[in-house]
């Protein structure tokens, strides 16, 4: 019995996120198709001429839109009436504030590597002896760095992503000596944080035993004690 639940467990385990990625994107698929779909004329819809529909034509189509946009707004041409847009908008007040955070925001997400978080690193937190991991954005810059100027060290700015959700977090401007610089990469750090410790870069570790948990708790009780 103890083995046929192994194989089940196994089983789940490799067909769950199989299962979940297929079905987020035949869901982002159909969802995309129902707001390009109607907006193409109907001699253009291959579902016209065939008795069936092809899935992911509107995503194919809303792809090829958006990689046209992106080169006409690459000359000066398309930069100019971009910029034109952005004055126009940047005269709606709460337009102009909704429009330039998520601006900000994807300019951010889908940044050149070379300015996006490249290090990942431990730091003392939240008190002495306990380490977090925290990605490395950069050096304090402008005015917090100049605020900044007394401390006698250069400061980095570190992002704090908690567990089991990184897209949430701290932002911290820390000395640089009090960060502890990892040769990982970004992808294995948050691998070890999406998985509250138990996915190390490419290894897995398994879950602390229950013997093995008490028996850390009875180490700290003793040292708590001896102080």
């Amino acid at each position: 019995m103890a083995r046929l639940r192994n194989y089940f467990l196994t089983g789940f385990i490799v067909c769950a996120p199989l299962a979940i990625t297929a079905w987020i994107t035949w869901s982002f698929m159909q969802w995309t198709d129902s707001w390009v779909k109607p907006y193409i004329p109907t001699q253009f819809l291959p579902d016209s001429y065939l008795p069936f529909a092809i899935p992911g034509f509107g995503l194919i189509v809303a792809l090829m839109i958006i990689t046209m946009i992106g080169f006409l707004t690459a000359n000066f041409i398309g930069r100019t009436i971009v910029k034109w847009g952005e004055t126009v908008l940047g005269r709606m007040p709460l337009v102009r504030t909704v429009y330039t955070a998520l601006k900000q925001i994807f300019e951010t997400v889908l940044a050149d590597r070379s300015s996006s978080f490249k290090t990942a690193g431990l730091m003392e937190y939240p008190r002495k002896g306990v380490w977090a991991i925290v990605l490395i954005a950069t050096t304090a810059k402008g005015e917090v760095a100049k605020v900044l100027s007394d401390q006698g060290e250069e400061m980095l700015a570190v992002f704090m992503p908690p567990t089991p959700n990184p897209t949430s977090g701290f932002l911290m401007f820390v000395p640089k000596e009090d960060v502890r610089i990892l040769k990982m990469s970004i992808e294995q750090a948050l691998k070890l944080v999406v998985s509250s410790g138990l996915v190390t870069g490419d290894e897995k570790t398994a879950p602390m035993t229950q013997a093995e948990a008490e028996r850390v708790i009875e180490e700290h009780e003793r040292r708590e004690a001896a102080e």
